[in-house]
């Protein structure tokens, strides 16, 4: 979106607004209609490696477009009630665009006829608050949506959605009504509240709409980005840290709210000051390949990028101040293009078998329909073949917009409610359009994969197990880690703090109790069983496995064992990894360590003891691993 030319040259001179939200959320949704009689598809939605699929495990490709409106278009100065203060002219009174001009009805059979499947459908925490009924002007073409608040309009477009059998995925995409994305109060998730209340905010989403399984997913917080002073990261510990948030949200969410839902991250959109000679960029998904989040649920996370052709790897897409000589996407070539895409993004659901294996939806990407640079329309043929060459889920922005105001939207609608765009005008899109729809694509059911997930203490616990975080503190004191249900820990990091889980060969190995076991000495190390001579040896009783660990600084701790539904076999062998890796050929799960010694059993094994050493000028870190043969 064109935004961000307002954005960078606003970065540029170092100015910046806050909003802050006001008012408190309404208490009671309104009861979901119920979803069509006939449907393609079976919520809820999970995934399987690099694919979404449905619950009878057939593929479901999000091909969806962007319906805004209710995250705010006020451009953030002149009178709010003026349209010519509003993006493109167009006010949306914090609800969905169209509704003024066009029956929901017609709108939902509209969307059928572009073969879209689903919708991002994004919201501001400030609409979540606001308790003012929306003027009669915003919902003219639906008057049975007269006297609703904003929050309430919103209700009864997801529910028109879902009933149309769209899956609906909500997207907080601001924290106050102003339209994004520049120096405006939403450049994070906590930029204008605490983190707190944006989490209690996506818990209150979440169970509004839990009830309607066609709401499939939680996309948590849009284009991510440096403010005047500061850079989001990934992994600092900090208040700017967009990956522990992300988390945080996202835990809450599946064990607070509603555990059906897909959880949506996109990676960092911008950080830097786009001056040259100044360090700037887009990193957008690149630091999940050395810190990948692990969810309580270990198939409902999916990572999302935006793309559009004038910004680019390291432009921001500014123009004149702000604007920096790095190239744009659309000045790149077609290889170039797609190298960039693959690297900042693609490599996430291409890359088979990692820790940060999982499918990459591209939440945002467009153009204009009056659009004449031949650099810009050829961008958007390239993207559109590589997203149709490699079966991409996609959403493109915005769906809905008015005539002569937004050339932008797919379709745009006048004063009398009459659709243009492109199901009805001549639209130079509709070629790339129609090659990204109409593209071979995977369908029907997915075989099942391993999954491959982090574990990672790097700021305290990591304890992905729902029922082991029922139990309490298991190691008061310590960082400690537990893989997520149905996963049982196969790797270890020397000094790093990480580990790595797995199902691959035995799926869910634990029985179906809640028993667990905190071993801190060598009570079940058997007499003639030393397996680590010299070393402490935290060994899991017979016919019990690792699913966690925990340390003290670098210290090794504990080990957390649970009992196999059915007992594991073999005698084992020893894996030590305190002085070089030792992994299995080709490394599955991918580096769950980067820069440390590692350890990993095979894929046919499973992990039953850590042994460590406290001796002086050694690490006390873990040094080698009990792997045993799974029974066969």
């Amino acid at each position: 979106m064109t935004r961000l030319v307002r954005y960078l040259t606003l970065l540029a001179v170092g100015a910046s607004l806050l909003f802050p939200s006001t008012g408190t959320a309404s208490a009671a949704p309104a009861a979901p209609a119920a979803p069509a009689a006939e449907s393609s598809w079976q919520p809820p939605l999970s995934t399987r490696g690099r694919y979404i699929v449905d619950a009878n495990g057939n593929r479901f490709r999000l091909k969806s477009a962007n319906w805004d409106g209710a995250q705010g278009s006020w451009t953030g100065s002149g009178s709010k009630a003026d349209s010519a203060n509003h993006h493109a002219q167009q006010n949306s009174y914090g609800v969905p665009l169209g509704l003024d001009r066009v029956p929901l009805a017609q709108l939902m059979a509209d969307f059928h006829k572009l073969g879209i499947n689903s919708i991002r459908l994004p919201f501001s925490n400030e609409m979540i608050h606001d308790t003012t009924a929306v003027p009669d002007a915003a919902v003219a073409a639906n008057p049975q949506l007269r006297g609703r608040t904003p929050l309430g309009v919103f209700d009864a477009v997801v529910s028109a959605l879902t009933s149309a059998d769209f899956a609906v995925i909500l997207n907080n995409h601001t924290n106050t009504s102003r339209w994004c994305c520049g120096i405006d109060g939403n450049e994070r998730w906590n930029s204008s509240q605490s983190t707190q209340q944006w989490a209690d905010d996506w818990v209150f989403m979440a169970r509004r709409y839990a009830a309607d399984p066609r709401v499939v997913g939680a996309d948590l917080y849009n284009e991510v980005r440096r403010d005047v002073w500061d850079d989001p990261n990934w992994g600092s510990g900090d208040a700017h840290d967009w990956y522990a948030a992300a988390q945080l949200a996202a835990d809450r969410i599946l064990t607070e709210a509603n555990p059906n839902l897909l959880i949506v991250i996109e990676g960092i959109n911008w950080t830097g000051i786009p001056v040259d000679g100044f360090t700037h960029g887009r990193p957008l998904l690149t630091p999940a390949r050395t810190l990948s989040h692990t969810l309580v649920a270990a198939h409902k996370l999916v990572y999302s990028a935006h793309f559009y052709g004038y910004t680019g790897p390291h432009h921001s897409g500014a123009t004149g101040i702000g604007e920096t000589s790095d190239p744009r996407y659309q000045d790149l070539s077609r290889d170039e293009l797609f190298q960039a895409l693959y690297d900042e993004a693609f490599f996430v659901s291409q890359d088979n078998g990692k820790h940060y294996t999982a499918p990459v939806w591209i939440s945002e990407f467009g153009i204009g329909a009056g659009e004449t640079g031949t650099a810009a329309r050829t961008w958007f043929g390239n993207v559109t073949d590589y997203f149709a060459d490699h079966d991409a889920d996609f959403a493109y922005w915005p769906l809905v917009g008015w005539q002569g105001h937004d050339d932008w939207a797919l379709l745009r609608y006048d004063t009398n409610g009459t659709r243009h765009g492109l199901l009805d005008d001549a639209d130079w899109r509709a070629a790339g359009w129609q090659r990204l729809m109409s593209a071979a694509s995977l369908s029907g059911p997915v075989a099942p994969v391993p999954a491959w997930q982090m574990l990672a203490t790097d700021h305290g616990d990591y304890v992905q197990s729902v029922r082991v975080r029922a139990t309490g503190d298991w190691d008061p004191g310590a960082s400690k880690a537990a893989c997520p249900d149905g996963l049982r820990l196969i790797g270890l990091g020397h000094t790093s703090g990480r580990g790595l889980c797995t199902d691959i060969t035995a799926g869910g190995l634990r029985a179906t109790d809640g028993a667990q076991t905190v071993v801190t000495d060598e009570r079940n190390v058997p007499s003639g069983g030393d397996w680590a001579s010299g070393y402490t040896k935290l060994q899991c009783a017979q016919g019990q496995f690792l699913i966690g660990y925990s340390h003290r600084g670098v210290g090794t701790s504990a080990a957390l064992c649970a009992p196999a539904v059915t007992a594991p076999a073999g005698a084992g062998r020893t894996v030590w990894f305190d002085r070089s890796d030792n992994r299995p050929g080709n490394a599955p799960g991918g580096d769950f360590a980067v820069g440390d010694y590692k350890g990993q059993c095979a894929d046919d094994e499973y992990a039953a003891g850590i042994a460590y050493t406290t001796r002086t000028g050694s690490s006390p870190g873990p040094a080698a691993l009990l792997c045993r043969k799974l029974a066969p």
